[in-house]
C-alpha cells in the first residue's frame, strides 16, 4: 500500500497545481486499491485512515490534448452482387467473405465483436454475447495477474495485461474500467475516456436485463460514472463531467465525500459557485479530521461569493497545514489585500520564490491551469502590481 501511495505521490504531487490535488493525488493513489465494501473490480476508492486525505477518483495533472475523430467507410459491393444470384450459384467462399466483411464492419461500428453465423436460409444472423460481470478460467487468471501488477505499482505491465483481457473478453465490464485506470495513471486520457465509456455502456446494458436469482449484476455504475466524470474534469470536458457526477450522486443515494468534492469542482468550472460551495462545505464536514488541499478550492469559492470572513478563516487552516505551497501563499496575499492589509499582502506574496511567483501574473495560468475565480484573480493582480511584477 505504501509503495503505491509513494509511486502516485512522486508522479503527480510535483506537477499538479496545489488546489487541484484534492482530486488528483488522493485519487490516483487509489487506482490500484480494492474497496473494503464495494466491488473491488471497479477500484472503488476508499482505503480508510491510511491516507491523510479523503477519497477521490482518477484525476491526473493538467494535460492538454485534442480528441480525434474516426471515420469509417463501409463497402457493400460484394453483398449487392451476390444477393441477386440464385443461392446455388453463390460460392460458399463468397458468402463467407460477405459474412466476414459484415462482422468486421459491425465490430468497428459498435466496438464489440458479435457472434455472426450463416442462417438456415443462407442469410446472416447475429447474436450479441452476454455482458460479463465476473470472469472465469484463463481470462480470470490473467485479470488477477493484471491487478497484482497494478498493486505492485507496475502500471505499464498492468495496462498491457488489461488490454489483453479486453481482447479475450470484450464484454467484461471491469476489464475496460481497469484498463481505463491504468491509462489515466500513464497520462493517456483520451484512450481512458473511451475505456471508461465502454465499461459504462456495458454496465447500462447489463442493468436493463431482468434480475435473476444467483446471477451477478453490475451494481457499480455510480463508481464508473464517478471515474469518467473525474477524468473529464482534467480533460477539458467540464460540462460532460458535471453530467456524469450528477448521475453518480443520484445513483449513490446518499452523501459521498468523493462525489461531492468532484462535483463541487465541476460546478465551479461551470460557474455554478453557489452549488460548488454547498458541495465543498458538506465534503469538508465529512472529512474534517484533517485539512486537505481541496479546502483551498472551497475558500476561493467562498471569496467569490463574497463570504470573505469564512473564506479567510478556512484559508488560514489550509496555510497552517501547507505553509510553503506557492498557491496558498498567493491566495493569502490576495485575501489580505482584499481586507486592506496591503503591506501584509506584499510580504506574503514575496515569500513565493521568484520563478514560481511569476506564474501568478500570467492570466492563462490563473484562469486555465489553476482555474481561480475572477474575484481572486482581480485581488491578486493588485498585489502583483504593488510589488512590481506587472
Amino acid at each position: 500500500m505504501l509503495h503505491i501511495l509513494n509511486f502516485c505521490h512522486k508522479r503527480f504531487d510535483k506537477r499538479t497545481p496545489f488546489g487541484l490535488r484534492a482530486a488528483s493525488f488522493i485519487s490516483l493513489a487509489l487506482l490500484s486499491l480494492p474497496h473494503a465494501t464495494f466491488n473491488s473490480n471497479v477500484r472503488a476508492f476508499d482505503i480508510g485512515p491510511s491516507l491523510p486525505s479523503p477519497r477521490a477518483v482518477v484525476k491526473g495533472g493538467q494535460i492538454d490534448g485534442k480528441r480525434g475523430k474516426r471515420n469509417v467507410v463501409f463497402s457493400s459491393a460484394g453483398e449487392n452482387f451476390t444477393e441477386h444470384l440464385p443461392k446455388f450459384l453463390v460460392p460458399e467462399t463468397s458468402r463467407r467473405s460477405v459474412l466476414a466483411s459484415f462482422a468486421s464492419s459491425l465490430s468497428i461500428l459498435t466496438g464489440v465483436a458479435p457472434k455472426v453465423s450463416l442462417a438456415a436460409d443462407g442469410g446472416i444472423s447475429t447474436e450479441q454475447e452476454e455482458v460479463v460481470v465476473a470472469l472465469s478460467g484463463e481470462a480470470k487468471q490473467l485479470y488477477n495477474e493484471g491487478r497484482a501488477k497494478e498493486l505492485q505499482g507496475n502500471i505499464a505491465a498492468a495496462q498491457r495485461i488489461f488490454a489483453k483481457v479486453t481482447k479475450m473478453s470484450p464484454r467484461f465490464i471491469y476489464g475496460w474500467s481497469s484498463l481505463g485506470n491504468t491509462q489515466v495513471a500513464l497520462g493517456a486520457l483520451d484512450p481512458a475516456e473511451d475505456s471508461y465509456s465502454t465499461s459504462i455502456n456495458l454496465c447500462l446494458e447489463d442493468r436493463e436485463k431482468e434480475a435473476q436469482f444467483g446471477v451477478r449484476r453490475c451494481e457499480d455504475l455510480y463508481m464508473l460514472l464517478l471515474n469518467r466524470g473525474s477524468l473529464r474534469l482534467n480533460n477539458g470536458m467540464a460540462k460532460e463531467a458535471l453530467t456524469d457526477l450528477e448521475q453518480a450522486d443520484e445513483l449513490r443515494g446518499k452523501p459521498d465525500a468523493v462525489i461531492l468534492q468532484n462535483r463541487a469542482r465541476a460546478r465551479e468550472l461551470n460557474g455554478m459557485y453557489a452549488g460548488a460551495d454547498r458541495d465543498y462545505t458538506v465534503a469538508i464536514s465529512m472529512t474534517s479530521n484533517e485539512v486537505s488541499p481541496f479546502w483551498l478550492r472551497s475558500a476561493l469559492v467562498k471569496f467569490q461569493l463574497g463570504e470573505k470572513i469564512g473564506a479567510f478563516d478556512l484559508l488560514r487552516r489550509v496555510e497552517n497545514r501547507f505553509p510553503e505551497a506557492p498557491e496558498v501563499r498567493a491566495a493569502v496575499a490576495a485575501m489580505l489585500a482584499a481586507k486592506g492589509d496591503k503591506e501584509g499582502a506584499q510580504r506574503k506574496y514575496l515569500e513565493i520564490p521568484d520563478k514560481a511567483r511569476l506564474k501568478f501574473v500570467d492570466d492563462s495560468y490563473l484562469k486555465e491551469k489553476i482555474s481561480w475565480p475572477p474575484a481572486m484573480i482581480d485581488s491578486l493582480s493588485t498585489v502583483s502590481k504593488a510589488v512590481g511584477d506587472i
